[in-house]
């Protein structure tokens, strides 16, 4: 059998672009070579996409805060002829080459909004992971607390604030609203970059300037006293939902550095101390999650459960971190699929997918 000629994007215009390096060096250890033909493009914070060596892709590769994309070669793009997809070098070194499928490991902005996915969906190519209407909603939390609210799957309470009625916002009303303490979310990022827990009614304006630096959106949130439990969803039409576990963080909340830089910062608990029951409803409502927001591929539900046992869904991550101390590999894990065959799936998904939309009339 030949191999699979697959495309691994990485990088990307986001605060999270050292986050999807990282993410990107496990998912290449762990693809079977025997099965697949790897093109590695690196996405500059400019824009610019490059041709990489897959081997031979990082500098500082092991420093979360300083890990950067290598020399890059040749500028390349994406070309759609005859129904399939290619990949060419603007230069003339990389002759058009026909990708299989592709694997955007690009957490946050242009690479989990939908943007990347509706280029791929354009070029004719499969993408691992949900499409473009899911992978928009899912990465803005204003939107997905309105669909699922539609849906009656519980969230907590918000309040949205926007960048351009910065000047008449109310911000003990806010307060009063939702209590204290409150996070504040930028809309459209994730990997807790901007993120800050407010304690006090004075530094609510504070923090959500900062927030506005980051997006023109910023979610208000009423804090919820509960556990923070994770649920792994694999798949298309019959997504299977994985042991949940939890993170324990020991300093106020989930940070980026705790993500991404200090494991020490928070300790996951994989699969999580839960009984029999408690796994079925986190499993029922993550799946609900995932099938009401039109998910595919795979994504992460992430729900705080109450001491009253009431279970409320914080966030929905479409692309979630691949680093070797992130949950969704970790889950699958526990779970019984190892990460080379998890890899398998997800490719496998994204051209099942791609097969099955094709196959619509296009009613000319």
């Amino acid at each position: 059998m030949s191999k699979k000629n697959v495309l691994v994007l990485c990088g990307g215009q986001s605060p999270e672009h050292r986050v999807s390096l990282r993410s990107t060096m496990n998912v290449l250890a762990a693809m079977d070579r025997n099965k697949y033909q790897v093109l590695l493009v690196g996405v500059a914070l400019d824009g610019q996409w490059n041709l990489h060596d897959d081997e031979n892709f990082l500098l500082n590769s092991h420093d979360p805060l300083t890990v950067a994309l290598a020399n890059p070669g040749e500028p390349v793009a994406l070309r759609a002829k005859g129904g399939k997809g290619y990949l060419t070098g603007l230069e003339g070194k990389l002759p058009p080459t026909a990708v299989d499928v592709a694997f955007p490991v690009m957490h946050g902005a242009y690479g989990e909004d939908g943007a990347v996915q509706g280029a791929l969906k354009m070029a004719n190519i499969p993408c691992v992971g949900c499409g473009v209407l899911a992978s928009s909603v899912c990465m803005d939390k204003d939107y997905t607390k309105k669909v699922l609210r539609d849906a009656g799957v519980p969230v907590a309470k918000s309040v949205t604030l926007f960048a351009h009625e910065r000047d008449s916002i109310d911000y003990q009303a806010v307060a009063a609203q939702l209590g204290l303490p409150l996070f504040i979310k930028p809309v459209n990022l994730g990997s807790s970059v901007g993120v800050s827990k407010v304690t006090e009614a004075k530094d609510l304006k504070k923090h959500v300037e900062t927030a506005f630096g980051f997006d023109h959106k910023v979610l208000v949130e009423a804090f919820v006293e509960g556990r923070e439990i994770e649920c792994a969803i694999l798949g298309n039409e019959r997504p299977r939902a994985s042991l949940p576990g939890e993170i324990l963080p020991q300093k106020g909340f989930y940070t980026f550095e705790a993500k991404y830089v200090s494991a020490a910062d928070a300790l996951l608990r994989a699969p999580a101390e839960l009984d029999a029951a408690t796994v079925k409803r986190v499993q029922d409502i993550a799946l609900k999650t995932y099938t009401t927001l039109g998910c595919s591929g795979l994504s992460r539900v992430d729900v705080f459960l109450k001491k009253d046992g009431e279970i409320l869904v914080n966030e929905v991550n479409t692309i979630p971190g691949f680093t070797n101390i992130s949950m969704y590999p970790k889950l699958w894990e526990v779970s019984g699929v190892g990460y080379s065959e998890l890899i398998d799936r997800l490719l496998a998904l994204a051209m099942e997918r791609f097969e099955q939309e094709k196959r619509l009339s296009l009613g000319l």
